[in-house]
Formats: structure tokens, sequence, C-alpha cells
């Protein structure tokens, strides 16, 4: 969240801001917690959590590790919203359209459908792909599935702003204007 309460995209986030003192200390107790012969999906969770934090910006961030450790996650406890997430690393490190690839690829998919982040992830990858008319039906499904006010409001920012770049007086979306869904509503 920004400083006025909204739901910011992570990669809109401006990580200098992010308290030092909480992310060492999620460090230490990931240190701790690894130091046992068990490995658990919480390890890898706070792993793929880690990998974020470490990164000084989202362009520094290493997706290729994500990926592995969603790999990994994936083998451990397999389901839908891994394989979503997973989807959006994959997107990430290679690209809107292969992470449209995995999504219609996830197996079980239908289990999503009223998942508002499926969709917003979609929308994302479409727009990013520069398809803003269907970017924005994918918005318009996710913010119908909205489960409180934030979210209402980060998926309203998002349907109006694929809705402008589809008016003729408006330039095409590029890559450059990247957000995902925020991986602690994905859980």
């Amino acid at each position: 969240m920004d400083s006025s309460g909204e739901l910011r995209a992570l990669l809109d986030q401006d990580r200098s801001r992010w308290d030092a003192r909480l992310v060492a200390e999620g460090e230490s107790l990931l240190e701790l917690s690894a130091s046992g012969p068990e490995l658990t999906e919480y390890h890898l969770e706070a792993s793929i959590a880690w990998v974020h934090a470490a990164a000084p910006s989202a362009g520094e961030t290493n997706w290729g590790m994500i990926v592995e450790l969603y790999d990994r996650l994936l083998a451990l406890r397999p389901s839908p919203v891994v394989a979503l997430n997973r989807a959006i690393a994959i997107a990430q490190r290679e690209g809107p359209e292969r992470g449209l690839e995995e999504i219609r690829a996830i197996a079980n998919a239908d289990r999503l459908a009223d998942y508002p982040f499926y969709h917003a992830a979609l929308g994302e990858f479409e727009f990013r792909s520069g398809r803003p008319e269907i970017a924005a039906e994918h918005f318009q499904a996710a913010l119908a599935l909205a489960r409180n006010p934030m979210e209402r409001r980060f998926l309203q920012q998002r349907v109006s702003r694929a809705t402008g770049a589809c008016s003729p007086d408006t330039p095409p979306a590029t890559a450059s204007t990247p957000a995902t869904p925020p991986r602690s509503a994905a859980r």
C-alpha cells in the first residue's frame, strides 16, 4: 500500500521506502529456519519474498531464481494459485506473451475463475502485449470479483488505463508501464 492506503503493484513500489529493519529481520528469520533438514512450502514462500526484498528495484529482481523457487513450490504443493504466481514470474523474466502461455497451461485453471487476480494477470499481460481492448475485458472481470474497496479502486484504475489506451487519441501500450497482481493477495 502507498502512504494514502491505496494498493500499489509490486513493480510500482519504491523499495527505498521499505522498512530496512523488517527486511533484515526477515532475512535473519529465514536463515534461522533454513538451518534444519526440512523444506516446507513456508520456507519456499519466504525465500521468494526474500528474493523480492533483496533486489534494490523491480528491474533488478532475480526473476530466474523466483521461477526456480516457484517450480519447487509447485512440486511440493501444486495448486492453480502457485502456478499463476509462477506464470507471473515467467512473464517478468521472458515477457507478457510467455506469461499468457503459462497462464493458459495451468492445470485446473477453472478453479481460478472466481479469483480476481487471475483475470487481472490476464489483463496485464494482454495490455503489455498491445491489446488494450482484451485487457479491459479481463480487468472488468477482475473488478467484478474484487473482494474489498481497495481491490476495487486498484482494478478500476487498470480498467481506466486499458480503456483509455483503446481511444484513438491515446498511444498504444508499451512494456514500460508494468504492473502485477500483488503477491500477498495471491496466496
